[in-house]
């Protein structure tokens, strides 16, 4: 799934791990106090925060586990209990997250999601918030014998290829596809007009092709409609009706739905078929599919950075 980040960085993440309640279905360790970024230093520096996202099976009996072990890294919310935290956590992106928490002489941020929720986000992108962190190179610290998650985390990767496919020209380099990729979850995501760094994208994918090609290289050859040259790093997809419909008709649930609301009017119902080989038709195909995602990745940013407001104190 992931490349190790640093020679050196694995004792470092086993003694934070060490910190919290060991059920976890999966965690890992994400941004860039795990992988250079252009713009920054050479190697991930020790004023970075770390960033991590646990999966837990049941998130009020871990909620209840951590109160006890780390009660000082919650909010005021943590005086209302485990179960009021697992319900704050279940709005918006299904993601709770305690930030600006000392451990172990760094400063981490980490995010607590329910592994159904995990799953769902992965298989269908209902908000693209988790799924989309793990379109991105991170760095596995554990994952359990799940073979749900496993084939989500997967299909995840599939899905991101096929919707960058859908945005992409027919000839196109391999660094392009991973810029494509990792712009998914930002795209509609206010954060990036007021607040992060709009060259992010760039930032994340130019010292890291080398992970990106972990990632999906066995998902590129494997793909009956991409002509993958990798010794040139280029790459050729069909983009005929029928090949653009073939993808359309395999992208997430969700996105098919936000498609077939921006492209048919209310009341026609006409089925999900019908609709999306039209937009296979369209010029603009490309441009629909990018406003599907952005409409995704909105309404989950916005919940999700007011849910901030309760969580961060």
């Amino acid at each position: 799934m992931a490349l190790p980040a640093l020679s050196s960085s694995g004792v470092k993440f086993r003694r934070i791990l060490a910190h919290f309640p060991q059920e976890l279905s999966l965690a890992f360790a994400y941004g860039s106090g795990v992988f250079r970024q252009a713009g920054a230093s050479a190697e991930p520096g020790e004023n970075n925060m770390l960033d991590f996202v646990f999966a837990v099976d049941d998130p009020v009996t871990w909620h209840m586990m951590n109160l006890l072990k780390n009660r000082n890294h919650y909010s005021f919310l943590k005086v209302f209990g485990p179960k009021q935290i697992s319900s704050v956590q279940s709005y918006g992106a299904g993601i709770y997250y305690n930030t600006l928490v000392p451990c172990n002489g760094r400063m981490i941020k980490y995010g607590v999601i329910s592994t159904d929720a995990l799953i769902d986000d992965l298989l269908h992108w209902k908000t693209l918030y988790v799924a989309g962190r793990l379109q991105k190179p991170v760095k596995i610290l554990t994952q359990n014998e799940n073979s749900k998650l496993q084939a989500a985390l997967v299909s995840n990767l599939k899905s991101a290829v096929t919707a960058a496919f859908l945005m992409l020209p027919e000839s196109f380099s391999e660094e392009d596809l991973y810029m494509q990729i990792a712009g998914l979850s930002y795209s509609g995501d206010f954060r990036m007009v007021i607040g992060e760094d709009r060259s992010k994208v760039q930032n994340i994918v130019k010292p890291n092709v080398p992970h990106f090609q972990k990632l999906y290289s066995n998902i590129l050859q494997d793909c009956p409609q991409v002509v993958y040259k990798h010794h040139l790093g280029r790459l050729e997809i069909d983009k005929s009706p029928e090949g653009q419909f073939t993808q359309l008709m395999t992208l997430p649930k969700t996105l098919q739905q936000k498609i077939t609301s921006l492209v048919d009017p209310p009341g026609k119902n006409r089925d999900v078929e019908e609709i999306l080989m039209q937009v296979a038709h369209d010029p603009d195909c490309g441009f629909v599919v990018h406003q599907g995602i952005s409409g995704i990745v909105r309404s989950s940013s916005i919940v999700q950075s007011a849910k901030t407001i309760l969580t961060a104190g």
